[in-house]
């Protein structure tokens, strides 16, 4: 995991410049003093970086698309963070280990785009307490502490997004429905009912789909089922990259490289086309036999998505929780309450023993 935090001086007064989430400029923490990001040129907002997939995979992408980061391993948990600038020493968001700038070096492919930030702290971290207190069995004492607790680190997250244009053939077979009389017997009585039938028939042809920004994970530090759980997300609302909105950020290095990302994007595609298939088979139930698949126009992004992260150490069990900066979707490790549920079983047995001792008074009388 390969992670950098961009800082960005500022005019009045020297102190670090921060972007605020949902804004278009930088405020200091220290003076408030104000500063716009430029807007990006017209014309590379409309293409967003887009790169030819092919040649980044037989590694020839321009000198410009590609950038070398400072990197060194963290003792205590084994990320990979990366050093920006002049910084030489810093704390891994992960574990809050100090580290020291190493020696070694890592190629990477840019960041074509970024969505910024558009909840601030404050908001994201009430998003995670309403999503803790509205968990059945929770313990209350969890939700004081995330309430109470340190504040929340922002993380920009790498994705891949993919786009292709696909043609396929396929081969299957339709089924279609029909009913008929038989006669069965139940119990020793010969009755006659309707039973449901199917006729085959075969089946091919070609179904087309152009496919735009297949949404691709590019870390392997976080669980896949917590930050695909915070889709959707409105990749409509992405800016080209600037180093700007990452001010007073952390972001985090790809670590599922751009073959093996395709690889996971063409298992995505596959499911949409065979659904396409079933639909161009038609009937009331399909066979798929075979489906070939050919792919032109690919192309790729490196892009950036903002994400807010909070770790809490509770009776001796890290839980983590993840939320989108976008939209305020939560998701993490759902803690349970062994005295809740119990209290919740205690009462279960004693409504379960009312109901018995009153339906046996009723009988009784």
């Amino acid at each position: 995991m390969a992670l950098a935090e961009r800082h960005f001086p500022c005019a009045s007064c020297g102190a670090d410049l921060r972007y605020a989430p949902g804004q278009t400029h930088m405020v200091c923490d220290h003076c408030g003093h104000e500063q716009d990001i430029p807007a990006a040129p017209e014309a590379r907002s409309l293409v967003l970086g887009e790169q030819d997939l092919h040649r980044a995979l037989r590694d020839a992408l321009p000198p410009g698309a590609m950038e070398e980061v400072r990197t060194t391993r963290c003792p205590s948990c084994g990320a990979l963070v990366e050093f920006a600038d002049a910084t030489h020493a810093t704390e891994c968001p992960f574990c809050a280990t100090p580290v020291v700038a190493g020696t070694g070096t890592n190629r990477q492919i840019k960041p074509q785009a970024v969505l910024p930030f558009a909840l601030d702290e404050r908001t994201a971290r009430r998003a995670m307490t309403n999503w803790l207190g509205s968990l059945w069995f929770a313990p209350n004492g969890l939700v004081e502490f995330a309430r109470k607790g340190r504040a929340m680190n922002g993380l920009y997250v790498p994705y891949w997004t993919f786009d292709a244009a696909t043609r396929s053939s396929y081969v299957g077979e339709r089924g279609d429905h029909y009913y008929v009389t038989e006669t069965v017997v139940i119990d020793g009585k010969r009755r006659q009912q309707q039973v449901q039938k199917t006729r085959w028939s075969a089946a091919r042809g070609w179904v087309k789909r152009a496919f735009d920004d297949v949404l691709v994970l590019a870390s392997q530090s976080l669980p896949r089922q917590y930050t695909d759980a915070l889709a959707p997300w409105d990749l409509a609302a992405l800016k080209p990259y600037r180093a700007d909105y990452l001010s007073g950020f952390t972001a985090e290095g790809y670590t599922v490289g751009l073959e093996e990302g395709w690889a996971r994007a063409q298992q995505e595609m596959s499911g949409v086309i065979a659904y396409d298939v079933r639909r161009a088979i038609g009937g009331d139930v399909q066979r798929i036999q075979r489906i070939d698949t050919e792919y032109s126009a690919e192309t790729f992004k490196h892009v950036l998505l903002p994400i807010w992260m909070a770790a809490y150490k509770y009776n001796g069990r890290t839980y983590r929780f993840v939320v989108n900066g976008q939209t305020g979707r939560v998701q993490g490790e759902r803690p349970y309450s062994v005295w809740k549920i119990a209290f919740a079983i205690l009462c279960a047995l004693a409504l379960a023993a009312a109901f018995a001792y009153a339906n046996e008074k009723g009988l009784m009388r």
